[in-house]
């Protein structure tokens, strides 16, 4: 029998099983800016000092990119399914003990908790969908809608998390997440039918478990620490030495063990590898770009939290659009780079807009439109390199391939707010110096102008990186557009045969 006639049938329930994972994603986005907009009076209620307010942010961070790669291998050795409701159960409790905070030390842990729990719970929801959705339209349309609800998750988060700290308090931006987790558990328990024989029952890698994630930690650290410490700290050096070390031990261990928690031929793919490089540098200038956004609106225009959720609002719907009406519409008709590296450029056109930002800049003329080329242009080239970074890989090995997405994005944001916001201060600093008698006088003011000098000197370098992220895209993603029914590659119009086939997936 022919690979092709091996094709598993269509999960008939995997329609009601998208509706489970992508409420859970919704969740995890919506729960990463709400902490964002929550976490200013979090840090008042709890007395945490300037120093170690990070540590909000930095918590969920190392535990999420510490273990994600683990988490990968956790979904293909125990089942998607049964990673997911863990997962999901394991966020719902780290949520409860983060709104019941008393302390600094309880809401780190929390959402040290958070990060661990999302690390299981993140790749496996996204390899479900890639054993579960085989045909190429029917991928397309499921990986738009995901694409879609994850990016509105980022408005929904914004919005309720200012009603949320607005309305009640701080802690019920934690708390929200508990009725998210219970109804995406319950649903995927009962609805979700994972593929048989998808398992990676191989034995775990343990040496390759605590060599990434210790080398994962250690990056991000150093790019965490090099934020508040410089670069030139002691510790941040050595941290990146480690890292570098660990990661390398990591790679030589993977090479040569027998069942390598990742598999160098998921890493080493021509057309995988360029997809996780572009998506990190790629998330390196959204995730800066969402924080000077969020401190301009309320710090310099004097928006409230509700409003600058709002705010976010036109960004959001060029994600959506881009996602589902041109990524997922042109996916199965154009290769993956004609969509990712044009989406690149178009949202390095808007990032390049936010470059004239000053402190009486409009948002109707100038950040009104900026966001919308943004999100567009990110929705049209995150879609294909979502659906692409999964397809063809065996199923076994799709855990683990999911991480990588993640694991990429994770990197690429916590490089993004440590380099950005490192030289967004550096050149805050240089203006204030050099405008010292403006101080004397108005004080506020240069506060104020050297903020926003900061914010748009860090901007020329996230339009830089995002046009790097396009070449690299359009460079090395070569596979050809998926044919209508996903058992074969039609080719792009160089010629080139697509490497991502379904047949692949029969095993």
């Amino acid at each position: 029998m022919s690979k092709t006639a091996d094709i598993r049938l269509p999960d008939p329930s995997r329609w009601k099983a998208l509706a489970f994972i992508a409420l859970a994603q919704l969740m995890v986005v919506l729960d990463a800016t709400i902490v964002n907009i929550a976490l200013p009076h979090a840090q008042t209620a709890l007395g945490i000092s300037d120093a170690n307010k990070q540590w909000v942010i930095t918590a969920y961070a190392l535990a999420f990119g510490g273990l994600l790669l683990f988490g990968g291998r956790i979904a293909d050795l125990w089942g998607r399914k049964r990673t997911f409701v863990v997962g999901l159960i394991g966020f719902a409790l780290a949520s409860a003990l983060g709104g019941a905070a008393q302390n600094q030390g309880m809401l780190f842990g929390s959402r040290a908790l958070q990060g661990a729990f999302g690390a299981l719970l993140a790749p496996a929801a996204l390899s479900l969908l890639a054993v579960m959705f085989t045909d190429a339209k029917e991928r397309a349309k499921a990986f738009g809608i995901y694409g879609a609800i994850a990016g509105g998750g980022g408005a929904v988060g914004l919005i309720l998390g200012g009603f949320l700290t607005q309305a009640l308090n701080w802690r019920w931006t934690f708390f929200v997440n508990i009725p998210f987790a219970v109804v995406a558990a319950a649903g995927a328990y009962f609805v979700i039918r994972e593929p048989a024989g998808s398992r990676n029952r191989s034995s775990l890698d343990i040496p390759g478990v605590v060599l990434s994630a210790l080398g994962l930690v250690s990056l991000v650290y150093g790019f965490t620490r090099a934020e508040s410490a410089g670069w030139s700290d002691a510790l941040t050096i050595g941290m990146f030495v480690a890292s570098g070390a660990l990661l390398l031990a990591f790679v030589l261990t993977e090479a040569r063990v027998k069942s390598p928690l990742l598999p160098l031929r998921v890493l080493l793919d021509r057309n995988r590898g360029g997809i996780y490089l572009s998506l990190g540098l790629a998330t390196i200038g959204m995730f800066g770009l969402f924080l000077f956004l969020t401190y301009y609106l309320q710090v310099v225009k004097g928006y409230s939290p509700i409003r600058t959720g709002f705010a976010f609002l036109p960004m959001i719907a060029g994600m959506i659009t881009g996602s589902t009406q041109i990524g997922a519409r042109l996916m199965t008709r154009v290769p993956a780079r004609k969509l990712m590296g044009p989406g690149f450029l178009t949202a390095a056109v808007g990032m390049l807009l936010l470059t004239q930002l000053e402190i009486d800049s409009s948002y109707t003329t100038l950040i009104l439109p900026a966001q919308l080329l943004l999100g567009l242009g990110m929705g049209t080239a995150f879609m294909p390199a979502m659906s692409l970074a999964t397809h063809g890989v065996e199923p076994r090995d799709s855990g683990v391939a999911s991480a990588m997405v993640n694991t990429s994005q994770q990197v690429g944001g916590a490089i993004g707010t440590a380099l950005l916001n490192t030289i967004a201060a550096s050149a805050a600093t240089a203006y204030a110096t050099s405008h010292a008698a403006l101080g004397a006088t108005d004080p506020e003011l240069l506060k104020l102008q050297s903020m926003v000098h900061g914010f748009t000197g860090a901007i020329w370098w996230a339009v830089g990186i995002l046009v790097v992220a396009a070449a690299i895209a359009v460079t090395f993603v070569n596979a050809g557009r998926p044919s209508a029914t996903g058992t074969s590659g039609s080719g792009d119009a160089d010629g080139v045969e697509d490497e991502f086939k379904v047949p692949v997936l029969a095993h």
